[in-house]
């Protein structure tokens, strides 16, 4: 034996459903002009309009910039990677300063291990931190159809700028880096 009752709605009419559901009858909903490529806003012909019903405004509809939506992508996706990447690895900044001082041409080694693994692990922080509010912003401008590619460029810049504060403070309380500093004065 089957179950033959009506699901919900199935015996309602259209209009029975829309006063059920609180909405003016068809014959009261007037629809504006809806310029091309724009969705229709519908709202009643008199009074406030109906619950879960939009209202008309003045605003123009939000643009999309395809090639905008594609550069932000690509940079957030590059920064990403360059977040791990680059996080991962300050978190045995020894490693990282010893191979900067080489670079710098500074005899020596990198021996602030106390500070190194502290504010490694702080600008790794600030890495992901950075990079996460970079893509929300990111996101939420995409998703207003506004311009977006300079959220990236202007997030990665801050928080490299942050970035290399924390590197510079075992940096400076290095006694290798301190001499080479004095050798150069």
């Amino acid at each position: 034996m089957t179950d033959q009752r009506p699901r919900y709605g199935e015996l309602a009419t259209p209009e029975e459903q829309r006063r059920a559901a609180g909405l003016p009858p068809l014959d009261q909903v007037v629809i504006d002009a809806v310029p091309a490529g724009a969705h229709p806003v519908v709202a009643p012909a008199v009074g406030h309009p109906a619950r879960g019903e939009r209202v008309p405004t003045d605003e123009v509809p939000a643009r999309r910039h395809p090639v905008d939506r594609l550069v932000t992508i690509a940079l957030l996706a590059y920064g990403l990677v360059n977040v791990v990447i680059t996080a991962i690895s300050y978190l045995d900044l020894t490693a990282v300063m010893n191979q900067a001082m080489s670079v710098l041409g500074i005899e020596g080694e990198f021996t602030n291990y106390a500070q190194g693994r502290l504010w490694g692990t702080i600008a790794a922080v600030v890495l992901v931190v950075g990079w996460v509010l970079t893509a929300v912003l990111a996101v939420r401008r995409l998703r207003q159809g506004r311009i977006a590619w300079w959220i990236p460029v202007v997030g990665a810049l801050v928080t490299g700028a942050i970035v290399s504060m924390c590197l510079a403070v075992p940096m400076m309380g290095d006694p290798a880096f301190v001499a080479f500093l004095d050798a150069t004065r």
